[in-house]
């Protein structure tokens, strides 16, 4: 492939028409599944609009990268507008750093010392150069790895830590990471590392292989894997073809691709990765660890002197002005504060409620009551009754008795919409035998509990963190009390998948949130 010509995967949101050409605005995904194609140059404007005649609505470009081998006298800001304006989906293209052990001639490499510093650096530079024709915040950008030697376990390493990487750091700046690989090489080892959680994989991928076929189904790539809609398909090299009458020398790409969903709960600091916050219990800290899709990543400080706050959840947007914010009780009064969020912090303290010394196992529920806020539950340790309290915005309405009997139950958390009904659910353990249910939301109280699990009692601090891996199921993370490991449960229809064990050294932190 002359340079990765398709990756239309490269821009989920780059799929899209955007009306507007300014470096900040991000283009709105659409789905798109059909053919495509890539020139080493952008064809003129006028090109472009002949081609309209033909079979092809997608077009790779090669926005930028040090082994990029065309000029690019037409690709402007005012092209993307006018390609966007006339219906083509654009497929960003980054020809950056190569293998190690590339079987091409390009001379710009990855030094394997410095390949994960260097794929962040990659991300960083294919951010601003789509920015600059208007790609924003939201597109995807394709990476374009070319055929790598096989075998080379060094050089495997080295393009894995680079691609991870240059993903991760993508997320960070709130675009979505496509590869382009050969399948005998990078998509292999992609596929191989799928599992892996010591570096996220790309969102989609995009796989060479010059069979003819029209299709993104392949046998080398396992059916459950970068699906539904997350697969592009390169089936053809260079060769010349014609449509009103403009000649183009061109591959041919089958695209089949979706936005991934967005998260209505969990994106603290607004880059579309839900995250996860937790407060280390000897020094008072709160450290907000950025969810990547895979892992969460390195912390950042974001309070201190949270010590005297045995309860602390995350609450969704309670103020509605686009934040997420945070809601902790006060031990030595029994109050309960508001924390408006900033998207990098908190502000200055609200009290929003008082005499909750009294009520345990206070949870972030969503929007159970149906009215357009987020809401909480607690449970009334005297009684053992559970309340739902309504949210208004800057206040929690007066509370509702919506069960009894929930002594017996602990570790509640809200979960989004896990049985894909509509309405917010609730997760609780019985805190005897240790099975887990799920309690659906039926607004404005819960039905009967389900059991969705069993031997949780091994596990503490279970947390709802939307949907962390953008599958369109909301997700549970929560720590094995007995070793301080956090897992990661992805959600299914109604359950939970298998643990995957995410990282280590989580004994002293408490809340998760």
């Amino acid at each position: 492939m002359r340079a990765v010509a398709l990756l239309v995967i490269a821009s989920l949101a780059l799929l899209a028409p955007v009306a507007s050409v300014p470096a900040a605005a991000a283009p709105a995904p659409v789905a798109f599944t059909g053919r495509g194609f890539d020139a080493c140059s952008a064809p003129s404007s006028a090109a472009m609009d002949a081609w309209l005649a033909s079979p092809y609505r997608a077009v790779g470009i090669y926005f930028g990268g040090s082994n990029r081998g065309c000029t690019q006298p037409n690709l402007t800001a005012a092209w993307v507008t006018h390609q966007q304006a006339g219906g083509w989906h654009l497929l960003p293209i980054y020809f950056g750093l190569q293998a190690p052990c590339t079987t091409s001639t390009k001379p710009n490499r990855i030094d394997p010392a410095q390949a994960a510093a260097q794929g962040r650096a990659e991300a960083d530079s294919a951010v601003t150069a789509a920015s600059a024709l208007g790609l924003g915040r939201g597109s995807a950008l394709i990476f374009d790895m070319e055929a790598y030697q096989t075998g080379n376990a060094a050089c495997t390493t080295a393009v894995l830590d680079f691609l991870g990487a240059w993903t991760s750091r993508l997320h960070d700046r709130g675009y979505f990471s496509v590869v382009y690989s050969s399948l005998a090489s990078g998509v292999a080892d992609l596929v191989a590392d799928y599992n892996s959680t010591s570096r996220p994989r790309p969102d989609y991928l995009y796989f060479a292989r010059y069979d003819g076929l029209a299709t993104t189904d392949n046998s080398a790539i396992p059916a459950g894997y970068w699906t539904p809609n997350r697969r592009m398909h390169q089936y053809a090299g260079g060769h010349d073809e014609t449509y009103g009458g403009v000649t183009i020398n061109i591959d041919n790409d089958y695209v089949d691709v979706k936005p991934l969903p967005a998260p209505t709960f969990g994106d603290f600091n607004e880059n579309g990765w839900t995250d996860l916050i937790a407060r280390d219990k000897t020094s008072g800290q709160l450290y907000l660890y950025a969810g990547n899709g895979t892992n969460v990543g390195n912390r950042v400080g974001i309070g201190s002197g949270w010590g005297n706050y045995p309860t602390i959840i995350r609450f969704g947007d309670f103020t509605r002005d686009g934040h997420e914010d945070v809601i902790a009780r006060e031990s030595t009064t029994g109050y309960l504060w508001l924390y408006p969020g900033t998207g990098t912090g908190l502000t200055t303290r609200i009290r929003i409620g008082t005499g909750w010394n009294g009520m345990r196992e206070i949870t972030a529920i969503g929007d159970l009551s149906g009215d357009g806020y987020p809401d909480v539950l607690a449970v009334e340790s005297a009684t053992g009754y559970l309340f739902l309290y309504p949210g208004h915005g800057t206040s929690l309405g007066t509370k509702v008795k919506i069960g009894s009997g929930w002594n017996a139950m602990g570790e509640l958390t809200g979960i989004g919409d896990l049985d894909a009904d509509g309405k917010p659910d609730l997760l609780a353990r019985n805190n005897s035998t240790g099975a887990l249910y799920r309690y659906s939301g039926r607004g404005p109280g819960v039905a009967s509990g389900v059991v969705i699990g069993s031997s949780w009692t091994s596990m503490r601090d279970l947390t709802g963190v939307g949907d962390f891996n953008r599958d369109g199921h909301p997700d549970l993370i929560a720590v094995r009390a007995a070793t301080g490991t956090l897992y990661l449960y992805p959600g299914t229809t109604g359950r939970l998948a298998s643990g995957i064990a995410l990282s280590t050294g989580w004994t002293n932190f408490s809340p998760l949130f």
